[in-house]
């Protein structure tokens, strides 16, 4: 976010949180160190000239309520019902995020009433007839070792007054979501419906996005799991490349309308020649596009190795008609497809033999258990999500800012989208890391990123 943006940071509560808390009695000691007081605060940017800007201006500095357990809740734990949701697209953590939310309300809580809601938003409603899934901690003791989510998935909206409908007949009094832009946006709906009801029912959401670009969000769970396993396909299609004349490993991961997992991966596995993400607009023709880069590559080194995102490039359709998903997302274009058949015609018509490997791990990767680090994260977003509920806050997502985990208006976030900075440090890393230029054309006088393309002996940099 820019350093002079302004958002709305205050979290709306169901009222007054009046309660003790059982984790008091069971805490050790004292029994408050536990507590997080409503004033602590996490600041979003930690540069000292803005902060410093941003007090000479008699501002206060931007910052989130961190996260965690209150001495005082606002529900009592013996009368309450609380409901999990998952929705959208699969993603590792999914069942990390419902495992932990299950035992911190059994054993923090002291919650008994505990429902999965099956296949999404669809769960809530009775035409689709979808079963009520008791969640204990013998229902998901293993759930974390699996991938995908055990409640089931769904896209699309669905009524919100019916939604709310469902959740009054349930007596819920406590909704957990877990997923991305379009299942927050609900999200902020169905909260907003209970409010115009005038019902003490509180919703908290738990962001899920394995493309990590979730708006003012350090880092979503799943991101780092499928960097994890992207790195290893890049490896294996760098294999493919060394190991024929003219080897080309070509590597399609996700990223609709952000580069970060191709961006994170090549950094990590740095046998990437060629990175395309949506951000960077590039060329395929011309002295300076994609097609005659790769040329001039494989006639250095005899090999090459290209990582896109999934929506880069989709300007490469024309005006083909655009089909949308349940959610009412576009349906891509197959990038990696449409790059495959582009490389192998131009190679053909400069009679150059290549051996083209094309892998999309896409659906492998976002249906993987989550790995040590997601693991981490999904306990510590989940228990936060469960800490704010149980204080009656509402309308809102727990997220990782700064390495902390705080609270954050679900307005603030919806709606938005964080992309790869293509003048930031990590963009200009992969630069660095693969040596490849902009690949435009009508930048090719003038390219910030073409000085980094080359050595001293005209060699493209990066790895071999």
């Amino acid at each position: 976010m820019r350093s002079d943006e302004q958002i709305e940071t205050s979290i709306m509560s169901l009222g007054p949180a009046k309660i003790p808390s059982l984790l008091r009695t069971r805490a050790k000691g004292a029994g408050t160190g536990c507590f997080v007081s409503e004033k602590d605060r996490v600041l979003v940017n930690l540069l000292v000239d803005n902060l410093k800007k941003t007090i000479e201006r008699g501002k206060e500095p931007l910052s989130f309520e961190l996260a965690g357990p209150r001495s005082k809740i606002f529900f009592d734990p013996t009368k309450l019902r609380c409901a999990v949701v998952s929705c959208g697209g699969l993603c590792p953590g999914v069942n990390d995020v419902i495992r932990a939310i299950v035992l911190a309300l059994y054993y923090n809580y002291g919650l008994r009433n505990i429902y999965g809601i099956r296949y999404g938003l669809q769960g809530f409603i009775s035409s689709y007839g979808h079963d009520i899934m008791d969640l204990t901690p013998e229902s998901v003791a293993h759930v974390h070792e699996r991938g995908g989510t055990i409640l089931g998935s769904s896209r699309g909206p669905q009524d919100i007054e019916s939604i709310v409908d469902s959740i009054e007949r349930m007596n819920v009094g406590l909704l957990f979501t877990i997923g991305g832009d379009g299942t927050m946006i609900a999200s902020a709906k169905i909260a907003d419906e209970i409010n115009k009801r005038g019902l003490k029912i509180g919703v908290v959401s738990i962001p899920k996005t394995i493309d990590n670009d979730i708006y003012l969000v350090d880092r979503s769970f799943g991101f780092e799991t499928a960097v994890s396993i992207a790195v290893d396909v890049i490896g294996g299609a760098h294999n493919e490349a060394i190991s024929a004349p003219n080897g080309v490993g070509l590597v399609k991961v996700m990223g609709r309308h952000s580069g970060f997992i191709a961006a994170a991966a090549t950094l990590a596995m740095p046998d990437v020649n060629f990175v395309l993400i949506p951000e960077s607009d590039f060329e395929l023709e011309g002295p300076t596009g994609l097609l005659e880069a790769l040329k001039e590559r494989l006639i250095l080194r005899r090999h090459a190795v290209i990582v896109v995102a999934e929506g880069t490039g989709q300007n490469f359709f024309g005006n083909s008609e655009q089909q949308r998903d349940a959610s009412g997302n576009i349906k891509l274009h197959d990038i990696g497809v449409f790059l495959k058949k582009a490389i192998t015609d131009y190679s053909e018509e400069q009679g150059m033999e290549i051996n083209l490997k094309y892998i999309d791990p896409s659906y492998t990767i976002r249906s993987a258990s989550a790995n040590a680090n997601d693991h981490l994260l999904c306990g510590f977003l989940a228990r936060s999500a469960v800490h704010a509920g149980m204080a009656g806050k509402t309308k809102m997502l727990v997220a990782l800012c700064n390495n902390q985990i705080v609270h954050i208006p679900l307005e603030a976030s919806i709606g938005k989208r964080k992309q790869v900075d293509i003048y930031g440090d990590m963009w200009m890393s992969v630069l660095e890391t693969t040596g490849q230029s902009s690949l435009n054309n009508w930048n090719a006088g003038d390219n910030l990123q073409g000085s980094l393309r080359k050595n001293r002996d005209n060699t493209p940099l990066g790895v071999e």
